[in-house]
């Protein structure tokens, strides 16, 4: 880390402890400038078009640009203080290029001419060439078609960075302030905005421009007992949406069992800390768990992080090959798996599939970052391994024709690699709301929301916690629980789901943060899922034994 992004990131204040890791990468502007220096389409075509020619007679014999201004803007506050309002703006070229069968890349940071861009192109091949004197092998791309000059726009409502940092302030406050009156002793929130400006050029003819919004508020509430000392926290239930403003404008919203909110299309910030103050408080008398085995009743706000860790990372390609290490390892679910054509990841009622196109999602775009049309693809059906997650240097390993389209680099500066997409487990088929699957259940948990976790260096064995736990008797919510943490790997937890919710409860959650490779970059991806049910499962208890 530089030191000047150290600094940004410790004014971020105590407030943001309590919530998740923030990356800040840019130079500091102020709000208004984050609404100006929009760079023309025609002007990136330039200077794209320059260094395509510049790669080409240096011998390069594929070569793509990718010019990006990245916006972000972080409103942090705590109880009834803003602790501060960070800015950033990054805007430069990366160009990678294939000469002598290796890759070779090179960057320029705010690139104002044909010249700049050059210079970077001619540097990725001068490299390229280097590398290839290494190479135990050539690259081997999948075929890719020109799209000419085409554009992707996310499909927002509201520009948030268009709305007045005051209005953003006020909200929060607010919100904090209902904390405070609903029972919470502290409280911060945050609220964290992206926009991804990105052009991409390539010598296989593509001109391709996008504009991506991305949006998360969050929340952290404690309650302390003032005898014992003990406290309790709630975080947020909402989900990082690839959204714009309008996630946060208040719509009705449907209850379940009376415990939590649904949160489809649109977020309800004062409803949930509210209903959060209460939980925290709840939580302080909650019983605690008595390990053993139970069914589990997964909610989407809870069940999209193992989704995540269980499935969207051990089956990025790179790590089954072993390319890929970083952050908890390669994979179990290894080549010979899939190719015996019969692997049991999980039950029958298990359908997960990729997807960058979906609505709404943190993941979708149009292209992504080496020209390749986003799509769906299934990677576990009725159960069965079929499928990973691909980009074009490596669609030949797993005999496709064409790339999955998973491809992508949080910054100019940065090499884009494989990431994962969208990962999701399918609705059910067969109408089932939340309460009729409880009804069914003799002796569960129902678990909201996310919590700790920790997986082994295949994704294979691991626990998960989350933010409310309640008890479930002869089909009854009886109470709540807490100190709950379930145990499993990753096949046998799949295979034990029996049920799964049809659309009707079908939500997005998502990390707004997915580190991964070395140097690190971030992604932010969403997974979905209908609330599901797991039978038999592992409980055990994480209070700490003094």
């Amino acid at each position: 880390m530089k030191r000047r992004d150290f600094i940004q990131m410790s004014g971020l204040g105590m407030g943001a402890m309590m919530l998740p890791n923030i990356p800040i990468v840019g130079r500091s502007v102020s709000a208004e400038a984050l609404m100006d220096g929009y760079v023309d389409v025609a002007v990136k075509k330039r200077l794209a078009d320059a260094a395509l020619n510049a790669a080409k007679a240096k011998g390069a014999t594929y070569t793509d640009v990718r010019i990006g201004r990245y916006l972000n803007q972080y409103v942090v506050t705590r109880e009834d203080k803003v602790q501060n309002i960070v800015n950033t703006e990054s805007y430069g070229v990366g160009v990678r290029v294939i000469a002598n069968g290796c890759w070779g890349f090179a960057a320029v940071v705010d690139a104002k001419s044909e010249a700049d861009t050059a210079r970077a192109a001619e540097e990725a091949v001068a490299i390229a060439k280097a590398n290839a004197k290494l190479m135990t092998q050539p690259v081997q791309l999948a075929p890719q078609k020109g799209f000419g000059e085409v554009s992707w726009k996310a499909p927002i409502q509201k520009n948030a960075f268009e709305v007045p940092i005051k209005e953003k302030v006020d909200l929060l406050l607010g919100v904090n302030d209902a904390a405070m009156k609903n029972g919470a002793n502290y409280v911060n929130s945050v609220m964290f905005l992206v926009n991804e400006q990105k052009y991409f050029a390539s010598s296989d003819g593509s001109y391709i421009d996008q504009d991506i919004h991305r949006i998360w508020p969050i929340f952290n509430v404690t309650t302390i007992d003032p005898k014992s000392g003990k406290f309790e926290t709630r975080r947020t239930l909402s989900a990082p949406m690839g959204m714009g403003y309008e996630y946060l404008q208040t719509n009705p919203s449907d209850k379940i069992t009376g415990i939590t909110t649904r949160y489809n299309k649109g977020y309800d910030m004062l409803e949930d800390v509210i209903a959060a103050s209460k939980q925290a408080k709840e939580k302080l008398t909650a019983k605690s768990v008595e390990a053993g085995k139970y069914d589990l009743v997964l909610d989407p706000s809870h069940l999209w992080l193992t989704i995540h860790e269980s499935v969207g990372h051990p089956l990025e390609l790179d790590r089954v090959l072993g390319y890929e290490a970083n952050f908890a390892g390669t994979s179990f679910a290894t080549l010979d798996k899939w190719q015996s054509k019969n692997f049991n990841y999980g039950s029958k009622q298990v359908n997960l599939f990729a997807d960058k196109t979906q609505v709404g999602s943190l993941g979708a775009v149009g292209w992504d970052d080496e020209g390749v049309k986003t799509k769906q693809w299934d990677l576990v059906k009725d159960g069965t391994l079929v499928n990973y997650q691909a980009i074009r240097d490596q669609a030949h390993i797993i005999g496709e024709k064409e790339s999955h389209g998973c491809c992508y680099a949080d910054s100019w500066s940065s090499v884009q690699f494989q990431r994962m997409a969208n990962v999701s487990l399918a609705a059910g088929k067969t109408p089932l709301s939340v309460e009729e699957m409880i009804k069914d259940v003799k002796k569960g948990i129902y678990i909201i929301g996310d919590g700790s976790f920790s997986i082994d260096q295949q994704r294979y064995n691991f626990q998960f916690g989350g933010q409310l736990y309640y008890e479930i008797k002869d089909g009854k919510i009886v109470g709540m629980l807490k100190d709950v943490a379930y145990q499993s790997n990753t096949q046998e937890f799949w295979n034990s789901c029996v049920q799964v919710c049809d659309e009707r409860d079908y939500r997005l959650g998502g990390s707004f943060f997915d580190g991964k490779g070395q140097p690190s970059q971030s992604s932010a991806v969403s997974h979905g899922s209908s609330t599901a049910r797991f039978n038999g499962v592992n409980v055990i208890n994480t209070a700490r034994k003094i």
